[in-house]
C-alpha cells in the first residue's frame, strides 16, 4: 500500500492519519508539490485533478482524502469507524460533507495564506472558520465524538486542519470543547501527528 503525500498537506495527513490508526502496513512517497510533481504525466494518471493525497493500494487507486478513508474503512471491515446503519452512515457522511465543504473553506484556507500564500481574503476566510468552530463547539458539548460514542472516520477528517487552524491565524483557545476533543483524537492508539508549522499565530 502506497500513500502519495505532501506533509505540509492537511489533506494528506488525513488519509495518513487514517491508514496509521488502522495499523496497516504502508510506504509513504512525498509528492514534490513545490516542484510540480503533482502536475506530471506520471502523477495525473494516478489522478487527474493534480491533488495528493492518492492511495494506490495494490494497484486500486483512490484519489481524495475522504474517499480514502470510506475505502479503508470498508476495506479493513472495521465497522466501528463507518457504520453500517443507514442512520450511523449518514451522520458520519455529513461529517465528511462538512470536511469537504465549510472545513475546506474556512481553517484550511486560512492556513493555504500562510503556509503556501495563497490569494484568499483573510478576514473572510478566518471567519467562515470561526463560524464553523462555534458549531462544532456547540455539538461537542454534549458529545466526546461527532458522531456516536466512538471515534470514526468523521472525527479523522476534521482533525487535521482543526488542529492547525492557528497556522492560519484562526484562534482556537475561546473553544475549550474543541480542544479536548483534539486531545482525544491525539490519545488514540497509533496517531501520527500532523508536522507544525511556524506560521500564523503559533509563529
Amino acid at each position: 500500500m502506497k500513500l502519495y503525500y505532501h506533509p505540509l498537506s492537511g489533506h494528506a495527513h488525513r488519509a495518513q492519519l487514517f491508514v496509521s490508526l488502522l495499523g496497516l502496513p504502508h510506504e509513504l512517497v512525498e509528492v514534490d508539490l513545490k516542484a510540480g510533481a503533482h502536475k506530471t504525466p506520471e502523477f495525473l494518471a494516478l489522478n487527474p485533478f493534480g491533488q495528493v493525497p492518492v492511495l494506490d493500494d495494490n494497484g486500486v487507486v483512490i484519489a481524495d482524502s475522504n474517499a480514502i478513508l470510506v475505502y479503508l474503512a470498508k476495506k479493513s471491515g472495521r465497522t466501528e469507524w463507518l457504520p453500517e446503519d443507514p442512520q450511523g452512515a449518514a451522520a458520519v457522511q455529513r461529517w465528511l460533507s462538512v470536511a469537504a465543504g465549510e472545513v475546506a473553506y474556512g481553517p484550511c484556507a486560512a492556513r493555504l495564506i500562510t503556509v503556501f500564500g495563497a490569494k484568499f481574503n483573510p478576514e473572510e476566510v478566518i471567519a467562515r472558520a470561526h463560524t464553523l468552530l462555534v458549531r462544532v463547539e456547540n455539538h461537542l458539548t454534549d458529545h466526546e465524538w461527532l458522531v456516536g460514542t466512538h471515534p470514526t472516520i468523521a472525527d479523522v477528517a476534521l482533525y487535521s486542519y482543526v488542529a492547525r487552524a492557528p497556522e492560519g491565524n484562526v484562534d482556537l483557545s475561546g473553544y475549550p470543547t474543541v480542544n479536548a476533543f483534539l486531545r482525544r483524537i491525539e490519545a488514540l492508539p497509533g496517531f501520527t501527528p500532523f508536522v507544525q508549522t511556524s506560521a500564523g499565530l503559533t509563529a
